[in-house]
């Protein structure tokens, strides 16, 4: 196989606060592709950062009495801990404060200045998106911004505007064929929808006295740079654009990973900038959806934000990755709720496969003092998980995984090692035949691991310790995932309860 270099990217959040689901969404969809295709020999560039220009940012700092950049310094640290603390394989981390990526951005800017001009802009803005709306889009959502519920401002102000109506047609027909591939098929359909009438011209700066922080507008200081050219040129600028060539090594980006309500800038905005810059369109959007809670959007005023950090403190990095890879489809809307979160680690988990490795683990140490002896090669059919892997359907991907976990525990029951023992203290036949089942299983644990590898790193590196060198110690079995009901009832203590109601029941009759 012929190693390729490959450049995965994730949306980079403003860093106005704390970290939240939908940004570690991000970085596991992206991390498990990463890991996905570094497995397969590949050379992978991986993306992630923060945007930390705008008028929400300078908001924050100055509730907190602080400078902007003193401010961001500050929340930055909250993003790279969530990547750390979920094993993010990331490569290249961008701040848009960087000095190159100023540098970068502005002479982007002088790259498109024969698509740019300056007018007046009188059109409807959210302060939450720091985006500008469309006339259509204002009266589709009946004039609330559907991402944070308040009421579209009016604005009315001098800007410079970049003609990404002169692209409209060249990325049509690059999501149409394919070119620039927008998946799922569905997103790619309501988005050619979005552009049956064209793409409008966007304004990309603001007024100094409306917009202070940010990257100044090359030959005109008195205008800044609108948070989301500033924000999108980031994709380039982390990996040396213009100066460094080694950008052109990476460039354009396989896989593009972003939530659904930011796809109008990437699908449109960003493709005008990169043709009017002559460069290639990304390979490949990876839309995906919101998690709700319960069936509802998460929201502070309702009280259901999940912070990530919460679950993996408690339950541990891959019990997170396990539930938001597996639970929530990669291409669509998921939703969380503790007691769903608690029943699949729990049973999923710590039945189905924590249970499955205890097992053999144990049975091979008190049958054949640890021994394993030749585990069987790996002889699993990998071109459905590879299959699924490649269309970016990460949670079929690890279904597939699972019903080998499932299968396994099926084989365990159906023979069933234990009774087989028994016959082999009298017969030697039944002892190599006890050895052949406990190595089947032992192999069968093992792919399991590598193909849980991209999805639970820490548990596949786990399984690889206790079976991998065909001896197994007892230092190395210990319970991968022990039970743990921190937000919901643990049935066992149920049912221990009703057996002593049911007892003393008994002793007062």
């Amino acid at each position: 196989m012929t190693k390729k270099k490959l450049y995965i990217t994730t949306a980079i959040p403003y860093a106005n606060g704390a970290p939240h689901i939908g940004n570690a969404l991000d970085y596991l969809i992206a991390d498990i592709y990463a890991r996905y295709q570094r497995k397969l020999g590949h050379e992978v560039r991986f993306q992630v950062g923060t945007d930390e220009h705008g008028n929400k940012i300078a908001e924050k700092a100055q509730e907190n009495n602080l400078t902007p950049q003193d401010y961001v310094n500050g929340t930055v640290q909250n993003f790279r801990n969530l990547m750390d603390k979920m094993g993010t394989t990331y490569t290249d981390f961008i701040r848009t404060t960087d000095a190159h990526h100023i540098g970068s951005s502005q002479y982007i800017w002088t790259q498109l200045e024969k698509y740019i001009y300056k007018g007046s802009y009188e059109g409807w803005y959210c302060q939450g998106c720091e985006s500008f709306y469309t006339e259509k889009e204002v009266a589709e959502n009946h004039g609330i911004c559907p991402n944070h519920k308040k009421p579209f401002e009016r604005l009315s102000e001098d800007n410079y505007y970049l003609k990404i109506s002169d692209f409209s047609e060249k990325i049509i027909e690059a999501i149409k064929s394919d070119r620039m591939r927008i998946v799922p098929e569905f997103r790619k359909k309501e988005f050619l929808k979005f552009l049956e009438n064209g793409l409008e011209d966007v304004s990309i700066s603001r007024p100094r006295k409306n917009l202070s922080w940010g990257v100044p507008v090359p030959s005109n200081n008195e205008q800044v740079m609108y948070v989301w050219i500033d924000a999108l040129a980031n994709y380039l600028s982390v990996i040396g654009y213009p100066d460094r060539l080694e950008w052109q090594e990476f460039w354009p980006a396989n896989v593009q990973v972003v939530g659904k309500d930011i796809l109008r800038f990437h699908a449109g905005i960003w493709p005008a900038m990169l043709l009017g810059l002559n460069l290639p369109l990304p390979k490949t959007l990876l839309v995906h959806g919101h998690i709700s809670s319960g069936g509802m959007k998460m929201s502070k005023s309702v009280g259901n934000v999940v912070d990530p950090n919460e679950i993996i403190d408690n339950y541990g990095i891959d019990a997170f990755r396990y539930y938001f890879s597996r639970h929530i489809p990669t291409q669509d809307d998921g939703d969380f709720t503790w007691e769903k979160f608690e029943n699949a680690y729990n049973n999923e988990l710590g039945n189905d496969l924590g249970n499955l490795i205890s097992r053999v683990a144990n049975m091979i140490k008190r049958y054949q003092s640890g021994v394993i002896g030749d585990l069987p090669n790996d002889d699993h059919d990998k071109h459905k998980y590879n299959s699924l892997m490649e269309q970016l359907k990460f949670n079929e991907a690890i279904d597939e995984a699972w019903s080998l976990v499932k299968a396994h525990n099926q084989y365990i029951e159906n023979v069933k090692p234990w009774e087989i023992a028994k016959k082999a203290k009298d017969d030697k036949n039944e002892e190599s035949h006890l050895a052949e089942v406990l190595a089947h299983s032992a192999a069968g644990i093992l792919q399991i691991a590598n193909l849980l590898d991209p999805f639970m790193p820490t548990t596949s590196e786990k399984i690889r310790t206790i079976f991998a060198s065909g001896v197994v110690k007892d230092e190395e079995i210990g319970i991968l995932f022990p039970k743990i009901y921190l937000k919901t009832e643990d049935p066992r203590a149920r049912k221990i309860e009703q057996a002593q109601n049911k007892a003393n029941t008994k002793k007062k009759k």
